[in-house]
């Protein structure tokens, strides 16, 4: 029976029927059940996943979690593997351009019912909403926001400088890394070197020197864009980055360097607010650290949308339906956001949520500021390094040319942004 006839079966009793006890009996008491796969493995992601799963079981569920830890392309490979056998997931992390793409291959849960009885639409921001409902219908929910473009100073660092003010243009920026460098700090820099690192050094360089063109080459392809001289700054931009940057960074994650950020030893990080989440989640403190928008040229914020999600796939076991209308709860619950953002430093999808009080940094309320003041002046833009902007193969193929560009530093600007242009159109 399709999920979404038992849903209507189900709500048309009485509001009372949301509650997850009246829907196990409605379904012949079944015990609810959830089978997901994730990305999220370790650190304050793992912490996260496994504290919603608690919450799950709590409510009466079983939590089948089945978590691929790597880059998104291979938890997507399990993802596949699993549809094309005829056994896809009652849900899996999704977000994006994906989330339409993906609903083409295989059956989705018409999730309406449920948003609507938890008001949930009305606390998404709208362009969040669009991309979970493709085709007018909700199939995924959004569960927490990042902004890819924060950025981390080193309390340390900021000492060696003689410097108290945080950078709010790329002209600030560097002038602060060169005060750092002077300082005797060792690297001002202390992104790590994988391929979403690179992604956003790029996306934080463009869409701070030009949202606008950010949303025309970026989101919108657009091709006089794509080789319009904000391109050609941005990669100036990153070449600055990079040069800031332990050369013996290869392939590692940004995590590596934590304990020498803190130190002072490096300085300054770009890097989406997970970072705090991981942060806390290796014992370093509050006082060890700031958070701010990243760099902006005409002064007002710019956020680098990514948010994570969770689509349902259409399954008929009964407790499989349990497990997704539990889990849909969940995720929508102000309560599970809350306790899911303060563990990954995330903020909540809904609009709704004070965070106030204690448990939220300054760094998620200003990161929340931003959102509401990039929204309100235009400047919310969507992630291309965390597969928001594009779908995930037009993404690879862009990425391949940015994590090239910070690595073979003989690649001029000029040359990179012909690059780039060049695997749009060979990707399209």
């Amino acid at each position: 029976m399709p999920i979404t006839t038992t849903r209507r079966r189900l709500l048309a009793g009485s509001a009372a029927a949301l509650a997850l006890p009246a829907f196990a009996r409605a379904q012949g008491a079944a015990k609810p059940r959830l089978t997901a796969i994730s990305q999220w493995s370790a650190g304050s992601d793992g912490a996260a996943i496994t504290a919603l799963g608690k919450k799950f079981e709590e409510k009466g569920g079983v939590w089948q979690h089945s978590p691929v830890p790597g880059f998104t392309t291979e938890m997507m490979n399990k993802l596949r593997a699993q549809i094309i056998a005829g056994d896809p997931p009652a849900c899996s992390q999704l977000k994006g351009p994906e989330i339409a793409a993906w609903s083409k291959i295989a059956p989705t849960v018409d999730l309406d019912a449920l948003v609507a009885a938890a008001g949930y639409e009305k606390v998404v921001a709208p362009d969040l909403a669009k991309l979970h409902k493709p085709g007018g219908k909700w199939i995924a929910l959004p569960l927490q926001i990042y902004s890819t473009n924060m950025l981390f100073l080193s309390k340390r660092a900021m000492d060696k400088a003689k410097a108290d003010k945080v950078p709010i243009t790329w002209a600030d920026f560097n002038d602060l890394a060169d005060k750092m460098k002077a300082g005797g700090v060792t690297y001002p820099i202390a992104n790590g070197g994988t391929r979403p690192d690179d992604g956003q050094k790029f996306e934080a360089s463009l869409a701070g020197i030009s949202p606008t063109a950010y949303r025309a080459a970026i989101m919108n392809l657009d091709k006089k864009a794509l080789e319009g001289p904000e391109i050609k700054a941005a990669f100036v931009q990153v070449r600055k980055i990079a040069n800031w940057m332990d050369p013996n960074v290869g392939a590692q994650p940004y995590a590596t360097n934590l304990k020498r950020f803190v130190e002072g030893d490096m300085g300054m990080m770009i890097m989406g607010g997970w970072a705090q989440g991981v942060l806390r989640n290796a014992g370093f403190k509050f006082d060890d650290f700031m958070i701010t928008p990243g760099p902006s040229d005409n002064g007002k914020p710019v956020f680098l949308l990514n948010a994570d999600a969770f689509i349902f796939w259409q399954r008929k076991e009964p407790d499989l339906q349990a497990g997704q209308t539990l889990m849909a709860q969940l995720v929508m619950d102000p309560a599970i956001q809350t306790m899911y953002s303060q563990i990954t430093g995330s903020i909540p999808v809904r609009t709704d949520v004070d965070l106030s009080g204690e448990g939220w940094s300054d760094g998620q309320r200003r990161t929340a500021a931003a959102l509401k003041d990039a929204v309100a002046n235009n400047q919310a833009v969507l992630s291309l390094a965390h597969n928001m902007a594009q779908e995930n193969g037009l993404t690879a193929a862009m990425i391949d040319v940015l994590t090239e560009y910070v690595k073979n530093k003989t690649i001029t600007p000029e040359q990179a942004v012909t690059r780039l242009a060049e695997a749009v159109e060979g990707s399209r």
